[in-house]
């Protein structure tokens, strides 16, 4: 989707925040006050690919508001690529955790052989600073890292995303870095993201990676062609009534879509749309329950009009009677 070139267009929501770039948004309510956890976006002057590479960011800022509507603050530089010990490039979108007293930030970034791994780093503030793991989580790779702790305590992290993401290489379960960004064939079953529980310390897996199915109503896996419904990117789980909500990217089709299931590991049957495209090409979004109330943090690009340049922005998700989640236009 190119950048508007109107200025008569109309948004649903003002950016969060003006004085940075900031996408991705994983935001989360500790001790009653609302923590945002966005990807920092950054001019590199690199020309823009399907691959994302000049999506070459290096340091992360966490938000926080005590109200939606409220004042933003900025606490800063959390982390930096500098100070992750394995890191070599692009430090993507994160998610963050709180367990044990401790607040966890999970982060995807290329190791030195351009493999995006997972990291976590621990802080004993929501704010940060956070100190990063000396390795990448055994096991872990992609893109996108969604952490949710179950009412029962467990917590679970779903990974992956497709093309840059580089889930595709990770088809057979090894790594196959000649696979740049081959999907598979239109007719075949769509690759799905990945989920694995999280051992008691948050620090590792306490299980081997799973591939998560997302079936149509028809209770048949979506097909790599169908890109309307497939999954590509920036997968988030939360929870409603009883029920698991696993929404995604579709990606190349600028959707962000619902699927619902009966267990954090699936399957998920899929719902429909929960948010028409934002302006620019990406689409990655966090929901999360303020007050009885609920929410969906999601970017644009109405700043800078540039797709790696984007803003963070927030607003109400409404649910019908039946669970449903109606349509958003941004």
């Amino acid at each position: 989707m190119a950048p508007s070139t109107t200025t008569n267009r109309k948004y649903l929501a003002k950016p969060l925040i003006e004085n940075i770039y900031t996408a991705d948004p994983s935001a989360h309510v500790f001790n009653g006050k609302i923590y945002v956890y966005p990807s920092h976006d950054i001019e590199t002057g690199m020309p823009e690919n399907d691959n994302g590479d000049h999506f070459a960011m290096r340091d992360y800022h966490i938000l926080s508001l005590d109200s939606i509507g409220g004042k933003v603050t900025d606490h800063g530089v959390a982390l930096d690529i500098k100070d992750i010990p394995w890191a070599g490039r692009q430090l993507w979108a994160p998610d963050a955790a709180f367990k044990n007293g401790t607040y966890y930030l999970y982060f995807p970034v290329k190791d030195k052989q351009d493999v995006f791994r997972m990291g976590v780093a621990t802080s004993a503030s929501p704010t940060g600073p956070f100190k990063a793991q000396p390795q990448p989580i055994p096991g872990s790779l992609s893109i996108d890292p969604a952490v949710f702790t179950d009412t029962d305590g467990q917590t679970y992290m779903y990974m992956g995303g497709i093309w840059g993401g580089q889930l595709q290489r990770w088809a057979t379960g090894k790594y196959d870095a000649a696979n740049k960004t081959q999907e598979p064939a239109a007719n075949e079953p769509a690759l799905g993201p990945r989920v694995a529980r999280l051992n008691s310390d948050m620090l590792r897996f306490a299980e081997p990676v799973k591939e998560v199915k997302i079936v149509g109503q028809d209770g048949k896996p979506f097909l790599s062609g169908d890109n309307k419904h497939r999954f590509f990117e920036g997968g988030w789980l939360h929870k409603y009534n009883g029920k698991y909500y696993f929404s995604y990217s579709t990606g190349d089709t600028h959707l962000l879509v619902y699927a619902t299931g009966d267990s954090p590991y699936g399957p998920f049957t899929y719902q429909g749309v929960l948010m028409n495209p934002v302006e620019g090409w990406t689409t990655h979004h966090s929901i999360v329950e303020v007050d009885g109330k609920w929410y969906i943090f999601y970017h644009d690009t109405e700043l800078s009009g540039k797709t790696w340049l984007r803003n963070v922005k927030v607003t109400e998700l409404k649910r019908r009677p039946d669970g449903g989640i109606e349509t958003i236009n941004p």
